[in-house]
């Protein structure tokens, strides 16, 4: 028995990772979106576009490395949003923890003691 719940254990402490690093990929609609971005591109003009995107001697998948740049840039870019959201959401939970102390715990908070006021102000601001 304690074998098993070690080896599920151990088994789960290796998917954790596997999660987060997958949130972080494109999503189809980045790469479907990028597809055409590069379509564009490549239409005005083939030749510039082999010499920026490909690479070996005939740059024949210039079309795959623009798609993988351009979606990679675009979720890097949604990250980023979400952390200002999510500062900026702090920010103004901080401040307007500091006007009125008791007001504030008592608008957010949720448990006995209300003291996870300020964790519910920044998910419900980051939120909207």
């Amino acid at each position: 028995m304690k074998r098993i719940i070690g080896v599920v254990a151990v088994a789960t402490a290796f998917a954790m990772p596997v999660v987060a690093i997958a949130d972080d990929q494109p999503t189809t609609t980045d790469k479907q979106n990028a597809s055409q971005e590069c379509k564009a591109e490549q239409s005005a003009d083939p030749a510039a576009f082999k010499a920026k995107y490909g690479t070996g001697k005939k740059g024949a998948n210039a079309h795959g490395k623009c798609v993988s740049q351009k979606a990679k840039a675009k979720t890097a870019a949604a990250v980023r949003h979400e952390v200002k959201a999510d500062v900026s959401a702090a920010k103004s939970c901080k401040a307007e923890r500091k006007a009125d102390p008791a007001a504030f715990a008592a608008k957010y908070g949720t448990n006995k003691n209300k003291r996870n006021a300020f964790g519910k102000c920044v998910s419900k601001q980051a939120k909207d």
